[in-house]
């Protein structure tokens, strides 16, 4: 099976009698799972034994987030990989990748920075409007580049390891469509308040942003001219509060920068559009 499918394909044919499913939420429950019988249902799907139950439940409870405990995360409406100490997909981000869909041309060349699973190139780039069309990613950590190369390789792209677009071919300056970037945008003071899955379970390059949470950003705007095809589009995602500034960091670096708020998921998202053809030489 493909690591990048369907969040509806089950995994397993695993019954439980309703005594034991009754056990399995009551213990997520006594652990603090506020979502318990949702959690118990996921669990129960994705194992194949009872002692896988017995072992993913004994691992929720002790605090790995549920992501990494089933092995894979609800995104875009598909089952992407992750794996211990990767990032997890937020569920605000599917706004950018619904943004970056709607800006994207058909066979589109896409390209992922911090990527971390990869789950956002991916699901752009396997986006029924935009595929059959060419990935790139990359990420500076080796355990989400590993994660990375199971979910991208899975819709034909590529995965690079390495620092922002260091690793990157040559041959793909000027050509990138659609940039996506998921920066750490949290401001080093403010990962402390960070819940504790986060916090415990996640790298902490991939979510501390630096003094104003806008450092990595800062880099890949400043880099992001030279990969993007004329008028091809860089997306990030901020805070709402980052909004106007990251903004501006867009607009210095000779993107023409727009923000797009979405209520419904609490998501912001920045897209700088690049200049027309001839712009970058």
């Amino acid at each position: 099976m493909s690591a990048f499918t369907s969040v509806s394909t089950s995994a397993s044919p695993l019954v439980l009698p309703s005594r034991a499913r009754a056990d399995v939420v009551s213990r997520l429950r006594a652990a603090g799972c506020v979502f318990a019988e949702d959690e118990a249902r996921l669990i129960i799907s994705t194992a194949r034994t009872l002692d896988d139950v017995e072992l993913m439940v004994g691992r929720r409870a002790s605090g790995l987030p549920l992501e990494h405990v089933l092995g894979w995360a609800d995104f875009c409406g598909l089952r992407v990989a992750v794996g211990p100490g990767v990032f997890v997909p937020r569920r605000r981000t599917e706004f950018l990748v619904e943004r970056a869909v709607a800006l994207a041309p058909p066979r589109a060349v896409v390209l992922d920075l911090c990527c971390g699973s990869g789950a956002v190139g991916a699901a752009v780039a396997r986006h029924p409007s935009v595929a059959p069309g060419e990935l790139h990613a990359a990420d500076i950590d080796p355990a989400a580049v590993r994660c990375a190369r199971r979910n991208v390789v899975a819709v034909g792209g590529l995965v690079y390891e390495g620092d922002l677009d260091a690793p990157l071919p040559p041959t793909l300056r000027g050509r990138v469509d659609v940039l996506v970037a998921i920066v750490p945008y949290v401001p080093s003071a403010e990962v402390g308040l960070l819940p504790r899955e986060a916090r415990d379970h996640e790298p902490r390059s991939a979510l501390d942003g630096g003094g104003d949470g806008l450092d990595l950003l800062r880099r890949v705007a400043a880099s992001a001219p030279k990969w993007l095809a004329p008028g091809g589009h860089l997306l990030v995602e901020t805070s709402e509060r980052q909004a106007p500034r990251a903004a501006d960091i867009l607009g210095r670096c000779g993107l023409s920068a727009e923000v797009a708020r979405s209520e419904e998921l609490d998501a912001t998202v920045v897209t700088g559009a690049g200049a027309g053809p001839g712009a970058w030489n």
